[in-house]
């Protein structure tokens, strides 16, 4: 079988669906997608300034393997992730995309993310010159066990989220809250006008906190897989983002939010509730154990360490 090796400023309409119906394959194989939102919302609204795009293609014109690499991080540089066909794993096609993504970074300061740490990709990873830098945890409960009611703090009402009005006002509070962590933190009004835009997006899901009538916090949650072939799961609530300002950290917001937004998804007929938080952010965890989460899953990230490639 002969194979190409492509890179590509711009995926046309046929080329993007092609990689989505990839990652279809390889989600109903693996149990989990091999990419994340961001880059699934690129690929499904028309890419992005800044990103690029690598495919393998078999001579009969069949999809081997994709990755998308993000050059946009000037500080940490640029970031990749990549997807391999289940059929066709263990025949060359990863590394050739990683050769590829290595050769256009010079190897240097190249970011690649593995979603589950599986021992394979960890193998090929290790091989070809990459050290971990990051580990994301995936942590479930069960929406079927007991919740604590939810007690706000002195002060606080809550409500749902209001598109167009409270676009901007989620924006500031956002970035103040995630100030240390720039890929949240960043987000731009498009980021958040995406999201809103995808099927998923139920604005009685995003729990807003107000004292006085200013936003102080907030927690979204989402649902997976309902309505939509491409989850090969039953549905499952996500706590997507909690965010507190820094002004009331310490306070009990962040539980409450938490809480509120579990009791919503347990209204809504749901079993499980996953979350993904940083290995490193202690408190979190602590948090969202003591809510009766626990370990399910990892992801990692990769940082080239600038040696040959073997």
């Amino acid at each position: 079988m002969i194979v190409t090796v492509r890179a590509a400023s711009v995926l046309s309409t046929a080329e993007a669906q092609q990689v989505l119906n990839l990652v279809t394959q390889a989600t109903a194989a693996d149990g989990r997608s091999p990419l994340s939102e961001h880059v699934l919302l690129h690929l499904r609204h028309g890419g992005d300034e800044g990103s690029s795009h690598v495919l393998v293609t078999a001579d009969t014109g069949e999809l081997l393997g994709y990755a998308h690499l993000d050059a946009t991080d000037l500080i940490q540089g640029p970031i990749a992730e990549l997807v391999v066909h289940p059929g066709h794993r263990r025949e060359g096609v990863g590394r050739a995309l990683i050769t590829e993504l290595v050769a256009r970074d010079s190897g240097s300061r190249l970011r690649l993310w593995a979603h589950g740490e599986q021992q394979g990709a960890s193998f090929l990873a290790t091989s070809m010159g990459f050290g971990k830098q990051r580990v994301l945890l995936q942590m479930r409960r069960s929406l079927h066990a007991p919740l604590d009611p939810v007690h706000w703090p002195a002060g606080i009402t809550a409500r749902a989220f209001t598109p167009g009005a409270d676009d901007a006002k989620w924006l500031q509070i956002n970035a103040e809250a995630f100030a240390d962590h720039p890929e949240q933190g960043s987000w731009t009004a498009r980021d958040l006008a995406q999201r809103m835009s995808e099927p998923w997006f139920d604005p009685r899901g995003f729990i807003v906190a107000e004292r006085d009538g200013t936003m102080v916090g907030f927690h979204w949650t989402k649902v997976h897989g309902i309505g939509s072939s491409a989850h090969h799961h039953a549905p499952i609530g996500e706590v997507y983002v909690v965010g507190v300002a820094p002004g009331e950290q310490g306070t009990g917001l962040g539980r409450a939010l938490t809480l509120a937004g579990l009791h919503h998804l347990r209204n809504l007929g749901l079993g499980q509730a996953m979350l993904f938080v940083d290995a490193t952010n202690t408190a979190a965890i602590g948090l969202y154990t003591s809510l009766g989460f626990t370990n399910w899953d990892t992801d990692v990230l990769y940082r080239h360490r600038g040696v040959a490639l073997r």
